[in-house]
């Protein structure tokens, strides 16, 4: 069965709902409040959606290529109130990739129960999308690129010696996002491909 676009939509609000959720709590857990007195902490979509990443963008890659993307608003917070300072962000920002590789894993569970019953199944073709969604999400935060959740995980870890590099990054982002996606996003398509594969025991190609 062909999930239309408002099916597609849904998903990808959802799932970046969550992602950003998962920013959320994780600095509500380390000690920072800003999310919750900000109403972020919740699962009321317009909290989170904005017109263009939320909006525009997944209608735009659902017309050029059948498959919808997009992000939501950042939920804020404030690093200098996280109780482990060398790692609170770092923990911040993996949290909504691995919400989004936990829903790929809970859904392709659930495809991988249904066995050779998925032809048969129109919940089975939404949890496929579902779980493509979730990697293509997870995979495209952990880019270590600003302003995505990749760039402060990765130097999070290195020596604070580095860090004028990373203001170096932080300052010129707007290029190095541009280069990426003219030079090196055709390394998703593999990745993602991979780990579908791998979750769910289904060949993409």
């Amino acid at each position: 069965m062909e999930i239309n676009l408002f099916f597609q939509i849904a998903v990808i609000i959802v799932s970046i709902v969550f992602h950003e959720l998962s920013h959320g709590y994780a600095a509500y857990f380390l000690g920072d409040s800003t999310a919750k007195y900000e109403g972020r902490l919740t699962i009321n979509p317009l909290k989170h959606l904005e017109v263009f990443g939320s909006i525009i963008v997944p209608l735009l890659t659902h017309a050029l290529s059948g498959m919808v993307f997009g992000w939501a608003k950042p939920v804020p917070y404030n690093p200098y109130n996280l109780k482990i300072p060398r790692w609170g962000e770092v923990i911040v920002a993996a949290a909504g990739p691995l919400a989004n590789l936990s829903i790929a894993l809970i859904f392709s569970l659930y495809v991988r129960s249904l066995g050779a019953g998925i032809a048969d199944s129109p919940t089975g073709d939404l949890a496929l999308l579902i779980i493509i969604i979730n990697l293509t999400l997870a995979i495209f935060n952990l880019i270590p690129i600003p302003p995505l959740d990749g760039f402060k995980i990765f130097w999070g870890i290195l020596p604070y010696r580095l860090h004028h590099i990373r203001d170096f990054f932080q300052k010129h982002m707007l290029l190095f996002i541009i280069i990426f996606l003219f030079g090196f996003s055709f390394i998703l398509n593999p990745i993602v491909t991979w780990l579908f594969q791998l979750f769910t025991g289904i060949s993409l190609r």
